[in-house]
């Protein structure tokens, strides 16, 4: 197993201490409770609590895997606690008492955890720390961006040159999902896709024949589609046959080692002459606004201003109506940052207005929805460089046509 080496993890501590320092100076350390920030700050998917002081040794309590988290974890202090009573007394006897003001996890605890911590914590002042988290998991380290890169380039393989001689006509959107599963798990896919927005989650990803990629859609992204059943609104109806001359929209991720590459692959049931022109002109014009964004993914940039600029750009070219989606589907934003999860900071959108930075990783995604025929465009997951993105999922966006 890739256990991660101490040297990785003592980076990330200083940059959440940095990060600390700048923007919250009052306090003196970070309490984190999500499985998934333990698990970027401790190398073990951990059932507890994380404690990084700003100075001196970090500390992880676990309620559950102290065995596991030996065998996987570089961290030397970890202790097995029971409640959010045992917190302060258990870091005091390690040498590190909790401090007056610290940083906590706010969107790692459901209200009634919340509330138990306050109530063990009574003369502490707490103060939101998801932002700093967040903001350190967005510039990736070179190990982060070598598990990324490889999950790309599996990613891109599968949509450009393995899934096309799996795709045929009377196959449903059940179908191909069972196709996509199959090549994804050979080339390496670990089968979870992660969400950070509470109450969001997906699986496989989302899987849309001719116009059920207008389909109303409960999740927070712009393809719409009808799913597997109410219940669980995520890769393909069973009922929905891919017609001849219609569009697929396949908008899936890949992960690998935990880490997360998203791209969407359109397609067509028919001959490249039979694609109207208006289907031809929407999806080409995200493939140049791709390349606008791509151009502009440079450290210094802010993410409204390419939002501002790629909203206007829409407008004045008519595909206002459509565009991020038609009706209740539309979404204000034309990309967001990925890695352990799908969706990070930051989001190609109106009020993340601090700049990008060298080796951020963005998944850039303009698409158009076009009534009654279905959804078009692209996405594609970016590395931010000095030069502007670089493509980690692919150089090749055009429409793949199917023989029907």
């Amino acid at each position: 197993m890739d256990n991660i080496p101490l040297l990785e993890l003592k980076s990330r501590w200083n940059n959440c201490r940095h990060l600390l320092k700048m923007h919250l100076p009052d306090v003196e350390g970070l309490l984190i409770f999500s499985r998934l920030n333990i698990y970027y700050m401790t190398g073990t998917f951990g059932n507890g609590v994380f404690w990084l002081p700003l100075s001196g040794n970090p500390i992880l309590l676990c309620r559950r895997g102290l065995e596991r988290a030996g065998l996987e974890s570089p961290v030397k202090d970890c202790y097995a606690f029971r409640g959010y009573g045992d917190i302060q007394g258990i870091l005091k006897n390690a040498g590190s008492a909790l401090p007056k003001s610290l940083a906590v996890e706010m969107n790692g605890l459901s209200w009634t955890l919340g509330n138990s911590l306050v109530k063990h914590l009574p003369d502490k002042n707490l103060f939101p720390g998801d932002r700093i988290i967040s903001m350190a998991r967005a510039v990736k380290s070179d190990l982060e961006l070598s598990i990324i890169r490889k999950a790309g380039i599996q990613h891109d393989r599968c949509f450009r040159q393995l899934l096309p001689a799996q795709l045929s006509a009377g196959m449903t959107e059940r179908n191909i999902s069972h196709a996509i599963w199959k090549i994804f798990f050979e080339l390496g896919h670990q089968g979870l896709l992660r969400m950070e927005n509470y109450g969001e989650e997906v699986f496989l990803g989302h899987i849309a024949a001719g116009n059920n990629g207008n389909y109303p859609s409960v999740f927070n992204g712009p393809v719409g589609l009808r799913g597997e059943h109410p219940a669980v609104p995520h890769m393909g109806s069973n009922e929905t046959v891919w017609q001849q001359n219609t569009p697929l929209t396949c908008d899936v991720g890949f992960m690998l080692a935990g880490y997360h590459t998203d791209k969407t692959q359109a397609y067509w049931l028919g001959e490249k002459k039979d694609i109207p022109e208006n289907v031809n002109s929407a999806h080409n014009f995200c493939i140049e606004m791709q390349e606008w964004i791509r151009q502009h993914l440079k450290p210094g940039t802010l993410p409204s201003s390419i939002w501002e600029h790629c909203l206007s750009w829409a407008q004045k070219e008519g595909w206002n109506e459509g565009f991020m989606a038609l009706g209740g589907n539309k979404v204000n934003f034309v990309g967001h940052g990925i890695g352990l999860a799908i969706d990070e900071y930051p989001v190609l959108a109106k009020g993340f207005d601090l700049p990008l930075e060298e080796k951020m990783v963005l998944a850039v995604e303009p698409k158009i929805g076009i009534p009654g025929i279905g959804m078009v465009g692209v996405e594609n997951t970016f590395e931010v460089t000095a030069s502007g993105g670089k493509c980690l999922t692919g150089e090749e966006y055009d429409i793949l046509c199917i023989p029907g």
